[in-house]
């Protein structure tokens, strides 16, 4: 089960990782745009995902010591 959990996780950090260097390779006047913004809005949402991951895991982490 947890090894599910960190695949899931491996592949949001990868989709974010993308998303960031998307945006960070885009020119600074269409980072300011409405793509650009939504692929930092996606990127920072997916980082917020790959948190609530590492909560998830070191909860049932935690369950699963008991």
């Amino acid at each position: 089960m947890i090894a599910k959990i960190e695949e899931a996780q491996q592949e949001v950090q990868s989709i974010a990782e993308e998303e960031r260097e998307s945006y960070d390779n885009m020119p600074e006047s269409l980072q300011d745009g409405e793509r650009g913004q939504t692929i930092s809005e996606n990127a920072d949402d997916l980082e917020g995902v790959d948190s609530d991951f590492e909560s998830i895991l070191d909860t049932l982490k935690e369950i699963l010591e008991r």
